[in-house]
């Protein structure tokens, strides 16, 4: 069994996962703070496994990746004093393989990087990764594992919280499923822009690329913090996988430790 550490920009997301079958065990997530110590980490993660009565038995690594660098340390460092072992840490030097076809790799960030690697894994086909993050990603990936590029478009959050600085008198609302279109309030008319905008922005992007890579069979996968709030309304979806990120990092941490 492998602990796998997905540090994003707005959450960190922690995995237990089984095997070579890719069985998640049990995830959670917690908000990304920059300003805990090391301390703090190690309690807050003691207190989790506890809570959660998590078994640690044959656990064999702990893998970490982050596009938070300045953050990385402080977690890596929690994680080896916790669990007395050293951890992988994924990034874009790391011998994977799979193949970074763009014209600056080592700025791809690890969450494409593994994403790429757990969509050759698992798929073995060309497929286009949709990542609902703090920021919408599009990675294309071909079935023999390259990764030839995307488009990175604001996040959902980015939205609500644009409207909130940027206007007087907007709210800041929760981002929930609209139950309709119209709104009859203005927290249901901020909702519903957000919300819809982003759906149609997506299924806008997905086709573009679709016609500009011209494969004739492409899979969509939704995945990221949002894909499970957004994945069912869009019309280009073809499968939601919450956890190919951390699938993705198990995958990686084998491969590196051999």
């Amino acid at each position: 069994m492998d602990l796998v550490v997905d540090i994003g920009n707005s959450e960190t997301v922690f995995g237990l996962v089984r095997d070579e079958n890719l069985e998640m065990v049990d995830s959670w997530r917690i908000k990304t703070s920059k300003d805990r110590t090391t301390d703090e980490y190690e309690s807050l993660l003691n207190s989790m496994i506890n809570t959660r009565k998590i078994s640690l038995n044959g656990l064999r690594h702990t893998v970490v990746g982050s596009v938070v660098p300045g953050h990385t340390s402080v977690v890596v460092k929690s994680l080896e004093n916790l669990f007395g072992r050293t951890c992988i840490v994924v990034n874009s030097e790391s011998s994977l393989p799979i193949t970074l076809e763009v014209e600056e790799p080592l700025t791809v960030g690890v969450d494409r990087i593994v994403n790429t690697l757990a969509a050759k894994a698992i798929y073995d086909k060309d497929v286009l990764v949709v990542d609902f993050g703090t920021a919408t990603s599009f990675d294309c990936i071909t079935a023999d594992g390259v990764f030839i590029g995307g488009v990175i478009a604001q996040g959902l959050e980015a939205g609500i919280e644009w409207l909130t600085h940027r206007t007087a008198k907007l709210p800041s609302v929760e981002l929930l499923v609209p139950e309709r279109v119209i709104g009859k309030r203005t927290e249901e008319c901020i909702q519903s822009g957000i919300f819809f905008s982003s759906v149609d922005s997506v299924d806008g992007i997905v086709r573009r690329i679709h016609r500009e890579w011209g494969v004739s069979d492409l899979t969509v996968i939704v995945t990221g913090g949002y894909g499970a709030l957004v994945g069912p309304h869009l019309n280009t979806a073809n499968h939601l996988e919450p956890f190919l990120t951390l699938y993705g990092l198990a995958l990686a941490g084998r491969f590196l430790s051999r």
